[in-house]
């Protein structure tokens, strides 16, 4: 009897679909298996490959299910779809899973430990927080919009939102008062939790040694050097500090053809939150760059002088992001380049 190999596993809630295949690719079994009956199923197997989507849970199944011996690997979603034979369900996803990770050019995503799922859950809340935030000034600018007051956006402009609603002379009815008092109590409880979730991403930077390192590169403060050692997988799992920057969507996208090499904005896939995070780094260091405090000659000077700030700012996100892979894998602080006599 053949024995399995690859198991490709298309997981769910309370459904998973099961689908084994041999060392040539021929299926062996097809199941649907209930949750509690899974890590039952796959203990009876073999050593082999289990491979799954990178989607929710996956991380949390695969620990399990590398504990009985098995070899997990986990897949993009994005990379598994053209193995999808006509009708999708979820049999045709399993097979599709299990396709996928056969093939030698195939990617997989590190898992993930506990530890750092944990770590990362801060910037996630913090996230939540702040398009809360967000969502509240712009409620109350909208409705002091309709009773004629015109404030700029931006959180800077506040301040003066939450006066003419607490001012008692200002022509706002009192029935609508009270409601927008209720956003100005919200916005100061949202303030205060983030601002609590910054001390805590302030005091994990000053404990940990690589975020630490990380913050001597221009541009990468606590809050970016924590994301990067709570969200990013192993470092080594990047060919070079370009497949880190492309990870984060930090390169173009291609769409050449016949040997003409066209290049468009950025991919803007993979890591969104530290994608984010570098380029308001770059725009901070930019902006400092244009008040004049930058060395004549760099590269940074140079871009700015012929390219348009947001071009130099996604340009020096993505250097940034290479230099911290160095850090990352290589050790060692940053030192600035020395400008030539």
């Amino acid at each position: 009897m053949d024995q399995v190999t690859t198991i490709g596993l298309d997981i769910a809630k309370h459904v998973f679909q099961v689908h084994g295949a041999d060392a040539a690719g021929h299926v062996l079994f097809r199941k649907r298996i209930g949750r509690p009956r899974l890590i039952a199923f796959l203990a009876t197997q073999p050593p082999c490959i289990v491979a799954m989507e990178a989607c929710a849970g996956a991380h949390h199944w695969a620990r399990e299910i590398a504990k009985l011996g098995h070899e997990v690997r986990l897949i993009p979603p994005a990379y598994v779809r053209p193995f999808v034979k006509r009708q999708k369900n979820d049999a045709a996803d399993a097979e599709a899973i299990c396709e996928a990770a056969q093939r030698p050019s195939m990617r997989f995503v590190p898992v993930k430990s506990e530890e750092q799922q944990a770590n990362g859950i801060v910037f996630r809340a913090r996230d939540l927080l702040v398009r809360q935030r967000t969502q509240c000034v712009n409620a109350l600018r909208g409705h002091l919009f309709e009773y004629g007051y015109i404030f700029p956006q931006g959180i800077n402009h506040v301040a003066d939102l939450v006066t003419v609603v607490e001012d008692r002379q200002s022509c706002l009815p009192e029935s609508m008062r009270s409601i927008l008092q209720l956003l100005v109590d919200t916005f100061t409880a949202l303030e205060a939790q983030i601002t609590a979730l910054d001390t805590e991403i302030n005091r994990r930077s000053k404990a940990d040694p690589m975020a630490r390192r990380l913050m001597t590169i221009p541009g990468v403060g606590p809050i970016v050097s924590t994301a990067i050692t709570a969200l990013v997988p192993a470092a080594q799992g990047f060919r070079a500090g370009r497949d880190f920057a492309a990870w984060l969507g930090l390169t173009p996208v291609q769409k050449s053809t016949g040997g003409k090499q066209k290049l468009g904005a950025v991919s803007k896939r993979g890591e969104r939150t530290i994608r984010r995070l570098l380029i308001i780094g770059a725009s901070a260091v930019v902006r400092h760059a244009r008040r004049g405090r930058v060395p004549e000659g760099s590269w940074l000077a140079q871009m700015l002088a012929r390219k348009p700030k947001m071009l130099v700012i996604v340009a020096l996100a993505n250097k940034i992001a290479r230099i911290v892979w160095a850090l990352l894998v290589k050790g060692g602080v940053y030192r600035a380049p020395v400008s030539a006599a």
